[in-house]
């Protein structure tokens, strides 16, 4: 099993951080600065978690931003924010937030009924060509509107809620493994059967953790699974999946 993904002229490691619970400490922007040190080059965040706070406390800790280290963000998560107009508004919050002149990869946080899906994605597109942004990705979509988005601007990444038990995005992880499309499953450390998982991860003395992310990556090429914490300890043991092999056997009584 590979441990690395390409993210245009950049690879990352198959496992990178997520930080909805990140806020702007010292403690907090010295962790950014650790886990970045101790091998995460995908870190991923949104203009809405902990008010903003998590963008900034990123911005703080890697500016100027370490080479092969990757900041993702998504923008568009409230009701009456999917429209072209708070979008601009919210990327630029995010490039001041990130303290960067370009975001590495930003996603269209949820497709809203009250704004067609062309429009949300024409403005992505726009702040690409812009240079504002350089790689665009959608959150929580189907196969129909990944592919009404690649009418528009190339789509580098989904981000859908995934993982052992939530498996209704099946025909997104295929498509997106055929297609050359990051997957990144958010949750990821949720489900499983805890018979099953506590057996396999005393076999190779591992986590229950560790072995949820060992089962995404076994799942599929096309997976990177983003992993929230605020501990390096277990920063460190996520990033420690990506060289554990299951068997076929375990994979299939996980699956």
């Amino acid at each position: 099993m590979f441990s690395e993904l390409r993210f245009g002229d950049v690879e990352v490691t198959r496992v990178g951080l997520g930080t909805n619970r990140l806020t702007n400490t010292p403690d907090h922007v010295s962790f950014v600065r650790q886990a970045v040190e101790a091998g995460v080059d995908l870190i991923d965040t949104a203009h809405t978690y902990t008010g903003g706070e998590s963008e900034a406390t990123i911005g703080a800790a890697l500016s100027p931003r370490p080479d092969g280290c990757l900041v993702a963000t998504k923008g568009g998560y409230a009701s009456g924010t999917g429209n072209p107009q708070s979008l601009r508004e919210q990327i630029d919050e995010s490039l001041s937030r990130l303290q960067t002149d370009a975001i590495d990869l930003y996603y269209l946080h949820r497709v809203h009924a009250d704004t067609p899906l062309e429009d949300s994605v024409g403005a992505l597109k726009e702040a690409r060509d812009a240079g504002k942004i350089r790689h665009v990705g959608l959150s929580q979509v189907g196969i129909d509107q990944i592919e009404r988005a690649r009418a528009i601007v190339p789509i580098v990444a989904v981000q859908n809620h995934y993982n052992l038990s939530e498996r209704g995005w099946d025909d997104v992880v295929d498509l997106c493994a055929g297609e050359g499309i990051v997957f990144v499953p958010y949750f990821p450390l949720q489900g499983g059967a805890r018979g099953s998982l506590q057996e396999i991860a005393t076999r190779h003395d591992i986590t229950p953790a560790q072995v949820r992310l060992a089962w995404l990556l076994m799942r599929s090429p096309a997976m990177l699974p983003i992993p929230g914490t605020l501990s390096l300890d277990h920063a460190k043991q996520n990033l420690a999946a990506v060289e554990i092999e299951l068997t076929q056997a375990e994979f299939e009584a996980l699956s």
